[in-house]
Formats: structure tokens, sequence, C-alpha cells
């Protein structure tokens, strides 16, 4: 019901005032039974938009740390993402992965739309970075067709570290629908799951036209924190005093 609320009469209309998104290829989702929409991920207000614009609910596999951030932003983020019906998801651990599939097929195996970023993280830099193999594991396992779908300009409007975005032009656009029925019963297959993850991403690339990394946007990000740590820690530090 509270999801209803902030799409029809909160949160949607303001999104759509302030952003005014051209929505293309609207048409490829599905109007009813199961389906995962996979998009490409930069930039936080991204969870809002797409909602905003689909015709169906969406239900999205949330990062935990949604759940439990500190102050009035963290509680205000908290009480939005389960008011929606967001599931979070802790992403640390060899588990991690594994239980994030578990949580995605239930929404799948109730006949819902399930919204996955299969790069796993936001882009720091605007590019689109490699596939995680979780969303071919879901949508062979549930035998689900992907769409694909590019968010365009949800970076300049919101990038890392900007908490109010800036009116900037939005486009969202969906793909037509991958069906990977081909593969039925072949999800434990790693080169067949690497294999589905790419097609998908490249359906994604095609429909957003960024640069594209072949690396996991979190070892990306990663090495970049380890080289400012080490470069702070090169810097002469001023005398006290």
């Amino acid at each position: 019901m509270f999801y209803l609320l902030l799409k029809y009469v909160l949160l949607g209309p303001l999104l759509r005032l302030a952003f005014r998104p051209r929505i293309e290829g609207l048409d490829h989702v599905p109007s009813s039974g199961a389906a995962i929409v996979a998009g490409n991920h930069l930039s936080f207000s991204d969870h809002f938009l797409m909602p905003a614009v689909l015709k169906r609910r969406i239900t999205f596999l949330a990062k935990a740390e949604y759940f439990t951030g500190p102050g009035l932003k963290g509680r205000l983020t908290a009480a939005f993402f389960r008011s929606a019906g967001q599931i979070p998801v802790d992403r640390s651990g060899k588990e991690a992965g594994q239980a994030a599939i578990r949580e995605g097929l239930g929404v799948l195996d109730r006949g819902e739309l399930l919204g996955v970023y299969p790069e796993g993280t936001r882009s720091h830099d605007g590019r689109l970075y490699k596939g995680k193999v979780g969303v071919a594991v879901m949508a062979l396992r549930a035998g689900v067709p992907v769409v694909p779908c590019a968010m365009i300009g949800t970076f300049e409007a919101q990038p890392p570290g900007k908490v109010v975005p800036r009116v900037h032009p939005v486009t969202i656009r969906f793909g037509e629908p991958l069906d990977f029925s081909r593969y039925a019963g072949m999800e434990h297959e790693k080169a067949v799951l690497r294999a589905v993850t790419d097609e998908i991403m490249s359906a994604i690339l095609s429909l957003s036209g960024q640069e594209y990394v072949d690396r996991y946007a979190a070892d990306v990000k990663a090495e970049e924190a380890e080289r400012e740590r080490a470069a702070r820690a090169r810097r002469p530090r001023r005398p006290r005093g």
C-alpha cells in the first residue's frame, strides 16, 4: 500500500516533475508474469526513477547498508526501502551471493518483477563495468526473460557524494527482452553463466552508449582507494604549531 502511495501520490509525481525523464521502450517490460529488469547503475537516484516510470511494481535487491545507515538520512533511507518492499542483501562473506540469489528467486517465484544491477555496485566514474553472474543464475533457474535497461543522465544528476540531485535531462531506455531458454538446465556451467551475463551487459551497453570496462567495478574502486591511501601516506605532514 505504501509503495503505491509513494509511486502515484508522493515520490513518483515529484520525480517526474523534477527530472521530466524521457522514457523509451517501456512496452518491452512484460505487463504480467515474472521477469528480471537488469540495468546499469550510475546513481543513488536510479532506485527511485526506474520504479517511478514502470507500470508495475518492481523489487530491488538493495545493499544492506541502505537499511542501517547512521543519522537522519540513514533512518529516512531505511524507512523508504522497507516501506517500498525492497530486500536488504548482505554483500559481505562467502554466502552473500547465494543469499541474494535466494531472495531474488523468491520474488520471481511470486510472478513479480525483479530489479538487478549486474555490476554489483554503482559506477564511480560513469563507465559500464563487467557484470556478475548472479543475474544469469536467476534467469536460468527461474526461466524468465531479462529486460535490459539503461539509465542515462543520472550520473550527471547525482554523481557519487552528491546528496541532493540537480536537475539534469534523464533518459530511461528499455530494450527487448532477452530469452535464455536455450540454456535451460545449464545454470551450473560457468561458461554458460558468463556467456549469458556478457550478453545482458552487451545489451545494456548498446542502450546506454557508455564506455565499457572488462573488470569488476568493486575491484577497480578498491584499487583506486588503495592508491589514494598510499598517495596520502607519501604526502609530507605539516609541522604543528
